[in-house]
C-alpha cells in the first residue's frame, strides 16, 4: 500500500472516490467535499491510500486557521481543553463522520489502510503543529477508529435517520404506532388545509428568499444571522453542488414564507437547511410537513431507503420513527 497526499479533490475520479464514501454519507461525497473546498478557513489536503493502483481508503485532512462553527471547536466541545490549531479529520461539515474504507478489502487490509489513514493524519498535524482530532464519526466506525488511534472515543451529540423500508407513504405509516399514525394523519390534513401553495425549486431559484427564512430560524434559536449572508452560502452551495439540491416551498401568495432543501446521495434523502417566515405561518405544522412528510413522500417516490435528520430535536424524531445513534470525537495521534 502507499499513502498519497494531494490538495485538490478534482484529481481523483468521482467514481472511485464515492465508491468508498456511499455508506459514509452525503458530508464524505466527492460532490460535497469539491463544493467545499474553496472554504477560507482552512487548508485541505486528502490521504489517498493505493494497493495495486485500486484507491482502498480516503480521508479529507483539514488544517483549520479560522473555524466559525462553535460545533467543530474542539475546546469548546471537549472539557478541559485549551485552543490549539487543529487538524481537523474527515468532513468538516454535516456532523457525520468516518474514515473512508472500501467496503471489500478484507479485516486485515482493512486494519492496514486505517493505520495508514490516521498516520497521514498525524504527519500532517505534527508538521503543523497541530492537533488532529475526528469529530462526529458514526457509531460503526468510531471503536474501529479508536483503536488504530490508540485513544478512547469520547461522546459528542447523537444522529437521527428514518429507516423507509416500504414504497409509499403508507408503507412509512404502518411502522408507528396507531395513535401516531393519527397524530402524523392530523398534522398532515392540517397543512393541506392551511391553503399553501406547494413549488419544488432549485436552490438557484430561490436563494434569496431561502435565505431571509433560514435567518429567521437562526435568529429564532439565538444565533444572529443576516440574511444577505445567509442567501450567498445558499448560492455558493448551489453552485458548488451543481445546484442538485430540492427545494420544497410553502408559498402564501407570492412570499414564500417556509422552505426545506435536501439532497439525494446513495440510498439516502439528506434534510441540509429549512427555514421559516414566522409572522406569516398559519399554525398548520409546517416545520414537520417540509422537513418530515414531504421529504418522506420524495424519498419513497425516488426509491431511497432513508431519511437522514441529523442532530437535536430528538424527541421530535423518534416520534416519527427515528432511530438514533451515537455520534463521538476522537483524537488522533
Amino acid at each position: 500500500m502507499n499513502v498519497d497526499l494531494i490538495s485538490d479533490i478534482r484529481d481523483v475520479p468521482a467514481e472511485a472516490w464515492d465508491a468508498l464514501a456511499a455508506h459514509a454519507g452525503l458530508y464524505l461525497s466527492h460532490q460535497w467535499l469539491a463544493a467545499q473546498q474553496a472554504d477560507p478557513t482552512a487548508q485541505v489536503r486528502y490521504a489517498l491510500v493505493h494497493d495495486d493502483g485500486h484507491l482502498i481508503a480516503a480521508a479529507p485532512l483539514y488544517l483549520v486557521d479560522t473555524e466559525p462553527n462553535d460545533l467543530y471547536r474542539v475546546h469548546e466541545l471537549l472539557p478541559g481543553r485549551e485552543p490549539a490549531r487543529t487538524l481537523l479529520a474527515g468532513a468538516r461539515r454535516g456532523y457525520l463522520n468516518a474514515p473512508l474504507l472500501h467496503p471489500r478489502l478484507t479485516p486485515g487490509r482493512r486494519r492496514e489502510a486505517l493505520n495508514r489513514l490516521v498516520a497521514a493524519s498525524g504527519s500532517l498535524a505534527a508538521a503543523h503543529q497541530a492537533e488532529p482530532w475526528w469529530l462526529y464519526v458514526s457509531d460503526e466506525a468510531a471503536a474501529e477508529l479508536a483503536g488504530a488511534c490508540g485513544t478512547k472515543a469520547v461522546r459528542l451529540n447523537t444522529d437521527a435517520r428514518i429507516p423507509l423500508p416500504g414504497r409509499t407513504f403508507d408503507d412509512y405509516l404502518a411502522g408507528l404506532p396507531s395513535k401516531r399514525r393519527v397524530t402524523i394523519r392530523r398534522e398532515r390534513r392540517t397543512f393541506a388545509e392551511a391553503g399553501y401553495e406547494l413549488r419544488t425549486l432549485r436552490l438557484f431559484q430561490c436563494a434569496d428568499a431561502a435565505g431571509a427564512l433560514a435567518a429567521q430560524l437562526q435568529e429564532r434559536h439565538g444565533h444572529p444571522a443576516d440574511p444577505a449572508f445567509m442567501a450567498g452560502l445558499l448560492r455558493e452551495q448551489a453552485e458548488g453542488m451543481a445546484d442538485s439540491g430540492v427545494v420544497l416551498a410553502a408559498y402564501a401568495g407570492d412570499r414564500m414564507v417556509a422552505f426545506s432543501l435536501f439532497y439525494r446521495y446513495a440510498d439516502t434523502v439528506w434534510i441540509r437547511s429549512t427555514g421559516y417566515d414566522y409572522a406569516h405561518l398559519r399554525d398548520a405544522h409546517e416545520y414537520f410537513n417540509l422537513v418530515y412528510y414531504l421529504p418522506i413522500e420524495h424519498a419513497c417516490t425516488h426509491g431511497a431507503t432513508a431519511l437522514h435528520l441529523g442532530m437535536e430535536s430528538l424527541r421530535a424524531k423518534t416520534l416519527r420513527g427515528a432511530v438514533t445513534a451515537p455520534l463521538w470525537a476522537i483524537e488522533g495521534n
